[in-house]
């Protein structure tokens, strides 16, 4: 666990503990994953407006279809919503872009929060001996402690 010895000092003047520098890095971490399940969910919902898409494009505009709007299932025809799925198609992946280009921002914020504060994951340092990543630092996980004097290393478990 974090004392008050394992301090260490951000730009802003302001000490940060162990576990502030590791709560801070798991929320980054969740926010990743938070990212990449709502891009997993987006780019499903854009996968089945192409199949439905390439479906309808096929059939007669004045042939009858149906589409769910709020829970409730409508009746129109091929040329009334065929538009509007092309529409949403485009909005979805203007939406899986914009999702990329945050989940790649987030990466880069999290590999630079980890070199800021010198964090590992457990498979870096090299199993109980510490020689993967150069030892150091207070460990978050398991408890035990490893001594370096020059810097503070904070390892986690990898997700």
């Amino acid at each position: 666990m974090a004392t008050d010895s394992t301090k260490v000092r951000t730009a802003k003047g302001k000490q940060l503990s162990n576990e502030e520098i590791y709560n801070g890095f798991q929320k980054l971490r969740n926010e990743q994953r938070l990212l990449a399940n709502k891009l997993t969910e987006v780019e499903v919902d854009f996968n089945e407006h192409k199949i439905v898409i390439g479906t309808l494009q096929d059939l007669d505009g004045d042939r009858k279809c149906f589409r769910m709007f709020g829970g409730v299932l409508c009746q129109r025809t091929v040329k009334d919503v065929l538009p509007n799925l092309i529409s949403t198609r485009d909005q979805l992946k203007n939406l899986i872009e914009t999702l990329n280009d945050q989940l790649t921002k987030k990466g880069a914020e999290i590999n630079e929060y980890k070199e800021k504060y010198d964090i590992r994951f457990q498979r870096e340092m090299g199993g109980p001996s510490g020689s993967g990543g150069g030892g150091g630092g207070a460990s978050q996980e398991g408890g035990e402690k490893k001594s370096e004097p020059s810097r503070n290393v904070i390892m986690v478990n990898p997700m």
